[in-house]
């Protein structure tokens, strides 16, 4: 599948494996993927998301995933289920740091021995990408690029899509600006 990534996929894929790596996390996620993705500049993925006005508010996209990151990775949808049920999630999160520090509920393995070996991807890494590839195939490209990973995490459930919506990058909004007939198209 790889062969068929543009030279911007790779580069998402290779981004996303550096934030795992520098954060000494143990596998790839949707979260890194989208992380990479909002380093990209001059590709198709970053017009959209500049085309959006996500491009200059990707310090927020970047604040937002991190504050999921303290909650576990738990969207706020899982989080007001969990509340649903009488658990209060920022009560949680605040005794573990108090007790282990912050971030301490993120899945980090900073203090844990880690293995400097090939990188894994997690179930929703592989999604996003075989997503991104579906994505490609329903639009009858011959390459899958930066723009399908993006528009692959912007209906994959989660925090990605979360995050994302919350800053008006939906699957109709990149679409619309990627392929639409509107006056911001990217070539």
């Amino acid at each position: 599948m790889f062969e068929r990534f543009t030279k911007d996929a790779r580069d998402v894929v290779k981004g996303a494996v550096e934030y795992v790596e520098s954060s000494r996390a143990g596998t790839v996620t949707a979260e890194h993927l989208l992380l990479a993705l909002l380093d990209r500049e001059a590709s198709r993925a970053s017009f959209a998301l500049a085309a959006l006005g996500a491009g200059e508010r990707k310090e927020s996209l970047r604040r937002a995933l991190e504050e999921s990151r303290r909650r576990a990775g738990l969207s706020r949808a899982d989080t007001d289920a969990l509340a649903g049920l009488g658990i209060d999630v920022s009560e949680i999160v605040a005794r573990v740091e108090e007790t282990h520090g912050v971030g301490a509920m993120s899945g980090d393995r900073r203090d844990k021995g880690w293995w400097a070996g090939r990188r894994s991807f997690s179930r929703g890494a592989k999604d996003v990408l075989e997503g991104a590839l579906r994505v490609a195939v329903d639009r009858r490209d011959r390459h899958i690029g930066d723009e399908h990973i993006l528009l692959a995490l912007t209906v994959r459930p989660g925090v990605p899509a979360e995050v994302l919506a919350d800053h008006g990058v939906t699957y109709e909004s990149v679409s619309r600006v990627l392929y639409g007939s509107g006056e911001a198209k990217a070539g």
